[in-house]
């Protein structure tokens, strides 16, 4: 704790949990937050995220300067979305439809984490700082050592250092299991494309209102939806890791004509396949990536005055488009506790007291996101490209993420805080 008082807060990783998070510490003067980047630029990669339910909801929920963020940020919300079979006997029959009150919103990954950082001071922002080494104890502040000699001395530590992080390994162990995220059984590719373009390829159809589109393939999934205030579309094609063999550390394929459409071979009908290729090809950079997740469960999402959030601590494939409001979720536990602390000796009550919060719910969506995977690349266990098996097992497995009670839950969490906490 500094001399007037103010707790000294170090986050770790510039991506947008570690982004939302400072901004929402912003409102606390107790706290002066610091945020670390390793690389030389605050960037996100990928094109657009999707802000569901459970996101809006955090972002409601922070208020402040984030209660609006998604909108400065050209994010687009869907009138509708919509899933249809790729392949199979009722290959372009729809499956169903999203309900109106769980749309989601479509925004430029780069844009929205710009918005985040925006109203933090930048002698609060620090790039090009990779973390080496954390000294920590009981009795002291945490040292946080960088590659480039530095340090930076903090009452608190957050890892929003993402899935390659220091802070998870520092926290569980380089040894322990569950410290490394694993390989899923799926890829994933990215295009970007202009709605004019978009049309152009799949038919003005698909584009008559602002809708997501998801395709349940035969080993793999196709979706499209827009964002940039509708300007553009973004497609992604994912799918079972059939004809990829990852190296150990190989993180990308470049992906030419040949190369996908060996890999999304006999996925579609003939007709969709066609324009997946063609729509994915006007990314002239395209590239598979694995998707990895968090397969092993973590222990714990905290050590002393250390933890972890975001993808660092759950790291989930996409296949429910939960991890961005995940990483908010966490956000809205971590600022309301962090909010009540009064003394440097009370945060480890508040981490712990955000590991008991968050860790059983986001670990059940990590394994549920690959499960539901599974179903959408058309390949369940005794579901396969049955249009009514798909229709009876796949909208149930949303609800358990979308009715959950944020301000319940950041009542509990603060609950355990004054147990745990003791006299200030």
């Amino acid at each position: 704790m500094s001399a007037n008082g103010v707790i000294e807060v170090a986050i770790i990783g510039g991506g947008l949990a570690g982004a939302a998070l400072a901004n929402a510490l912003l409102k606390h003067r107790h706290i002066n937050v610091n945020i670390f980047e390793s690389a030389p630029e605050f960037s996100e990669r990928g094109a657009a995220v999707g802000i569901d339910l459970n996101a809006q909801g955090a972002f409601a929920e922070i208020g402040g300067a984030v209660t609006d963020v998604v909108e400065r940020a050209g994010g687009v919300a869907m009138d509708s979305s919509r899933m249809v079979m790729g392949a199979g006997p009722n290959a372009l029959e729809k499956i169903f439809d999203l309900e109106p009150e769980q749309r989601g919103k479509a925004v430029h990954r780069a844009a929205l984490l710009a918005e985040l950082l925006k109203p933090i001071d930048e002698t609060q922002k620090h790039t090009s700082k990779r973390v080496c080494q954390i000294e920590d104890s009981d009795s002291s502040r945490a040292v946080i050592r960088f590659e480039d000699g530095t340090q930076f001395h903090a009452d608190a530590v957050i890892g929003a250092d993402g899935v390659r992080g220091y802070v998870r390994t520092h926290i569980l162990g380089k040894d322990h299991p569950a410290t490394p995220a694993q390989r899923s059984d799926f890829w994933d590719a990215r295009s970007l494309v202009t709605v004019e373009k978009a049309k152009e390829i799949l038919g003005n159809d698909y584009f008559a209102e602002q809708r997501q589109y998801g395709y349940v393939g035969d080993g793999g999934f196709f979706l499209h939806d827009g964002h940039d205030d509708g300007k553009m579309v973004q497609f992604v094609v994912s799918g079972v890791s059939r004809n990829e063999i990852w190296a150990e550390d190989e993180w990308s394929k470049k992906l030419d004509r040949e190369a996908l459409e060996k890999n999304i071979e006999g996925w579609f009908i003939p007709s969709l396949h066609e324009r997946v290729v063609e729509v994915m090809l006007q990314n002239p950079d395209l590239k598979a990536f694995p998707q990895t997740h968090h397969a092993i469960d973590a222990p714990t999402y905290a050590k002393g005055a250390l933890c972890i959030m975001g993808d660092a601590a759950h790291c989930m494939t996409p296949w429910q488009g939960s991890g961005a409001a995940q990483a908010l979720e966490d956000t809205v536990i971590l600022e309301a506790v962090l909010g009540r602390v009064k003394n440097p000796k009370q945060i480890p009550a508040a981490f712990t007291a955000y590991d008991k919060a968050r860790r059983a719910r986001t670990q059940k969506i990590v394994h549920s996101s690959a499960g539901t995977g599974v179903i959408l690349c058309g390949r369940g266990e005794d579901i396969g490209l049955d249009l009514a098996k798909i229709q009876g097992f796949l909208p149930e497995r949303w609800n358990f993420i979308y009715k959950h009670n944020q301000a319940e839950s950041k009542k509990a969490a603060l609950a355990d805080f004054e147990k745990l906490s003791g006299p200030n």
